[in-house]
């Protein structure tokens, strides 16, 4: 069974850092592409990071220079370091993995959630 668990939300002030990770149950991050995404009260979720099974990544335009993501595949384990973060940031943060890349939202697997509170 197929599991993610994401770690390391919280409640920072504006301009702080907060490092999320996933830790993965029943596959192995080197066959899928991950992801983080984020759900805002009242708003849709969307993507924030991608990095696929070579490494490639990228990212949201409202979060590139300030997010990183990386994974481990011998860990199984995947980061989100976050930056100088914005009030605007605040949201639950989803990590996610799928087979491939566009297929997260048909076939992918969710973890349950890490919140991440930024306060101005």
């Amino acid at each position: 069974q197929v599991q993610l668990k994401e770690s390391g939300g919280g409640s920072v002030q504006a301009g702080g850092s907060v490092r999320l990770s996933c830790e993965g149950i029943g596959y192995r991050y080197s066959t899928h592409c991950m992801g983080w995404f984020r759900q805002a009260p009242g708003k849709e979720r969307e993507e924030v990071a991608i990095i696929t099974r070579d490494g490639l990544t990228t990212y949201a335009g409202s979060v590139k220079g300030r997010f990183t993501i990386s994974k481990d595949n011998a860990k199984d384990t995947l980061d989100l370091q976050m930056n100088n973060l914005k009030p605007e940031d605040t949201a639950m943060y989803y990590c996610a993995a799928a087979r491939y890349c566009y297929t997260f939202k048909s076939s992918g697997f969710w973890g349950q959630g890490t919140q991440v509170t930024v306060s101005a």
